[in-house]
């Protein structure tokens, strides 16, 4: 090959004899999105004590240097699949309050959370180790940004939904519906999860008239 040739080959290398010899990146093996749902697995299988960097590492069978690239430390990595956990979460609860008939959006919402829990029982169970306002105090920097608008679109669904409701969404109003659609179904449920058990579904009727009785309305069926 002559002096000067410029033959570029990959993303970066060294030049030989004039040519430019550019080395393909290797794609990462493993995702941040394969480590959270693996620390997920061990903390509802084993507890959260077992959602160790080495443990994790070793579900995956990945190097350990790749997950501290990614995870400063085990407890960050812990805050971070609790929060997406509870993104998730989130998702179809404020789609069920955007139901066209309103008393099916408050049955369909306070039930998404103990169906959530059965489909979902491994992040259901990861949702017992944090409180939000913990995390904020723990790690400002890290996660504060994202946890200060963790909880706006649930926020923002059950005023809309108040509002659809009793015609206003003054403070009395506010407090049935967060009572009836968050509180119950989530006291509902905690027992079980602390367990390490699936809500049953006898859980649902208890959780429909609980509602019915705070909002009015008939205790509609599945």
């Amino acid at each position: 090959m002559s002096t000067g040739q410029d033959r570029r080959i990959g993303t970066g290398g060294p030049v030989l004899d004039g040519v430019y010899y550019y080395v393909m990146a290797r794609p990462a093996k493993f995702s941040g999105e394969d480590f959270l749902d693996t620390a997920v697995r061990l903390v509802a299988d084993r507890g959260p004590g077992a959602a160790t960097m080495a443990a994790i590492s070793s579900e995956l069978g990945a190097p350990t240097g790749s997950l501290y690239h990614r995870f400063e430390s085990r407890d960050l990595l812990l805050a971070q699949a609790w929060v997406r956990t509870v993104r998730e979460a989130q998702t179809g609860f404020v789609a069920a309050l955007g139901h066209d008939d309103v008393e099916q959006a408050g049955f369909d919402a306070a039930l998404h959370i103990p169906r959530w829990c059965r489909a979902h029982l491994d992040g259901a169970r990861v949702l017992l180790l944090y409180r939000r306002e913990d995390l904020v105090e723990r790690w400002p920097e890290e996660l504060g940004a994202e946890l200060a608008t963790l909880n706006d679109s649930v926020d923002d669904a059950l005023g809309s939904y108040t509002a659809r409701r009793f015609g206003h969404s003054r403070a009395d109003a506010r407090r049935s519906v967060v009572f009836a659609l968050v509180d119950v179904p989530y006291g509902a449920v905690r027992r079980y999860l602390v367990a390490g058990q699936a809500p049953p579904r006898a859980v649902d009727e208890l959780v429909r008239r609980t509602c019915a009785c705070i909002l009015g309305g008939e205790p509609l069926t599945s």
